[in-house]
């Protein structure tokens, strides 16, 4: 089954409402740049690449006005693929073949990322991921999921350790709902379940993805990473991140500047409506957590694998 989290028809863009999976399958029409920044700030479409494609078509909507562009750049403050793409659109002539591009290209980076990634995967490998980074958070096919999804296809007999990804249980909702389309067998924890299963000897590799990656290798991710990063070194397994070349920020040295947004405390007293914490409780809910280069095993992109991440090698991979 073929994922589509974004669909363009010319005059309006067709989002795929994450939030209903897995129990719906809606699209969510939007017309103007407002109403795409809306779907990125309301999660109707997540993930860093997905985010990106979105915008550039949130700006050809706008037909490249001054407040389409204001509007899509304060929808989320984390992934780096949203001013990545917005600054593409600013440079082009074409508004329409630019968004088109941006899209094209992020599938096929997907494509190229996870056949370099997959060649890391041992056959019969119990990986464990974490968040969603698959088709949903992309043009299509995903980055993380798509090192799992290309080492399935080469036969490879791999299964996945699925995370539920607190607060927004992406996890359960959205990475679980594609294994079960790509029959990729798959088994769903909690994230507080982790440790025990690594301990175990349960998991061999794990493999996420990225919302920004600094000039030295420091990885933004969905909140949970850098406490996975930290088990997988105590137990001498490998920790691989995935991501495109449009996830890197170079004008940042470090995971220190990445901004950190922190979401609504509904997703962490209750969910869809149904409230379990008391009323007056205080909330924290930092969407994401910094992973320190130093815990990262190596970063697959569409242009190569870097292993042991720092600024000297990412600047030889940007050049390549």
């Amino acid at each position: 089954m073929a994922v589509e989290p974004i669909r363009w028809n010319g005059d309006s863009l067709e989002l795929l409402d994450q939030r209903l999976l897995p129990e719906e399958t809606a699209y969510v029409k939007c017309r103007s740049a407002a109403e795409v920044a809306r779907a990125i700030k309301d999660m109707v479409v997540r993930g860093a690449p997905a985010i990106g494609c979105a915008a550039a078509f949130g700006v050809v909507l706008s037909k490249g006005s001054a407040e389409g562009y204001e509007l899509l750049s304060k929808s989320r403050p984390t992934a780096v693929n949203l001013f990545w793409a917005l600054d593409r659109m600013k440079k082009a002539k074409d508004l329409k073949a630019e968004a088109e591009a941006i899209f094209a290209e992020d599938l096929a980076g997907n494509r190229a990322m996870g056949k370099l990634g997959a060649e890391l995967i041992p056959r019969n490998a119990r990986v464990m991921t974490h968040c969603n980074a698959g088709a949903l958070a992309t043009a299509g096919y995903g980055t993380a999921l798509g090192v799992l999804r290309a080492a399935h296809e080469q036969g490879k007999n791999i299964s996945v350790v699925v995370n539920e990804t607190r607060p927004y249980l992406q996890g359960a909702r959205l990475t679980a709902w594609e294994m079960v389309q790509e029959h990729i067998p798959a088994t769903l924890i909690t994230d507080n379940m982790a440790g025990h299963l690594i301990s175990r000897g349960e998991v061999d590799v794990i493999v996420v993805g990225a919302d920004r990656i600094a000039a030295n290798g420091d990885v933004a991710n969905k909140i949970g990473t850098y406490s996975l990063a930290v088990l997988a070194k105590r137990h001498g397994i490998p920790f691989y991140v995935a991501a495109p070349l449009s996830t890197f920020d170079l004008q940042i040295p470090d995971g220190s500047h990445i901004p950190i947004e922190e979401r609504p405390e509904s997703e962490v007293t209750g969910y869809r409506g149904n409230r379990w914490a008391p009323q007056g409780v205080k909330v924290r809910n930092p969407a994401f957590d910094v992973t320190p280069a130093e815990l990262v095993t190596g970063l697959i992109t569409e242009k190569g694998t870097v292993l042991a991440p720092n600024a000297e090698k990412l600047k030889a991979l940007i050049r390549r």
